[in-house]
């Protein structure tokens, strides 16, 4: 008897090849359209609607049934809210990699398996190999950086067949399979809002920020925010501030609302070798990384740096072979063994 995989169907592409590929390979397939958020901004109409349309006719050309799993109060608990409160508190959360451990690998594989499913597929572009999560074959589309957080169960209980794909070859394998989707764009920005940007939905959720002053090196107000919460360090553009060389953001103060600048681009707080993590999450208990020379990302797509890695209890400490720009608080290191994704953290 086949297999029941329940695919996570999002109205994309990636996502309809999924389903396709696991048909194909004689799994017993039906597609779940998670309605995480369906709230609209200013400017911006929440598509939802028209991407479970789309996840319908996918499940329609491919004869699987589909369902819809309800976890808008779930998402906006601990997904939306955890990345309001990061930038309340002045780091820069990753909402993705909190979507993918508490929404995608756990609230939807539980509900999945509850409901009569052996394992749960998705489009993301990593592999799962012998139960260890490892890099996408496309190192441009490899999202193992927002997969680090998965726990070792939701890895053996899910499958990612186009992890083993380039981008190009699954749009040719969604006009192989006549899928609705095959034309359709990559869906862009944070996974909820959309083409919104994160300063406008914050100021949608939270209101208007207390501007305040942006202060150079030498401790000089040399132009006014309209609200700390926006800026990030390494930040160049929306500053505002005029005159000749480019300004980047160094810092900022929470309490006193106060955004720190430099034009000097070696500043000491824009380049750091030494990266402190708490929250350190392994996909592989017991990894022992104490003896290994292990490579790091510090954020998506950004190129990986050979270091060395100490983990005590939740925390850890990473030392880079090379100094790397914009560490942001925050932020996810994730960590690499020759393609294995290991595990990460969170920057503090």
């Amino acid at each position: 008897m086949s297999k029941k995989v329940f695919v996570g169907l999002s109205g994309g592409v990636d996502s309809s090849v999924t389903a396709a590929l696991l048909k194909q390979q004689g799994y017993d397939v039906t597609g779940v359209y998670m309605k995480n958020w369906t709230k609209d901004m200013p400017g911006f109409d929440c598509p939802w609607m028209e991407d479970y349309q789309d996840a319908k006719k996918v499940a329609l050309s491919l004869d699987i049934p589909i369902k819809i799993y309800d976890f808008e109060d779930q998402y906006r608990q601990k997904v939306v809210d955890y990345m309001i409160d990061g930038y309340k508190s002045g780091i820069t959360p990753n909402p993705d990699i909190m979507c993918n451990q508490e929404i995608k690998f756990k609230l939807f594989l539980e509900t999945a398996l509850e409901d009569g499913a052996d394992m749960i597929a998705t489009g993301h572009y990593a592999r799962i190999v012998d139960g260890h999560l490892m890099t996408a074959v496309d190192d441009q589309k490899d999202q193992t950086y927002f997969l680090y957080r998965m726990s070792p169960d939701s890895i053996t209980k899910s499958i990612m067949p186009i992890g083993e794909f380039v981008k190009s070859d699954v749009r040719k394998l969604a006009q192989k399979f006549k899928l609705p989707t095959a034309t359709k764009k990559d869906s862009q920005g944070i996974c909820f809002i959309g083409k919104v940007g994160i300063k406008e939905f914050l100021i949608t959720e939270l209101g208007p920020q207390k501007p305040g002053p942006i202060v150079d090196d030498q401790g000089k107000t040399i132009g006014k925010h309209d609200g700390a919460i926006f800026y990030t360090i390494g930040q160049r553009h929306g500053l505002d501030v005029g005159g000749g060389l480019p300004y980047y953001v160094t810092g900022k103060d929470m309490e006193q609302n106060i955004v720190y600048v430099s034009t000097n681009l070696n500043h000491e707080q824009l380049w750091k070798k030494t990266l402190n993590i708490t929250q350190f999450h392994f996909t592989y208990p017991g990894y022992d990384v104490s003896s290994k020379s292990m490579q790091v990302r510090t954020r998506y797509r950004a190129k990986l740096i050979n270091c060395k890695l100490s983990v005590k209890g939740d925390q850890a400490i990473a030392e880079l072979d090379d100094q790397v720009r914009a560490i942001t608080a925050g932020q996810s290191a994730v960590f690499y063994d020759q393609g294995f994704c290991v595990g990460g953290g969170i920057i503090i």
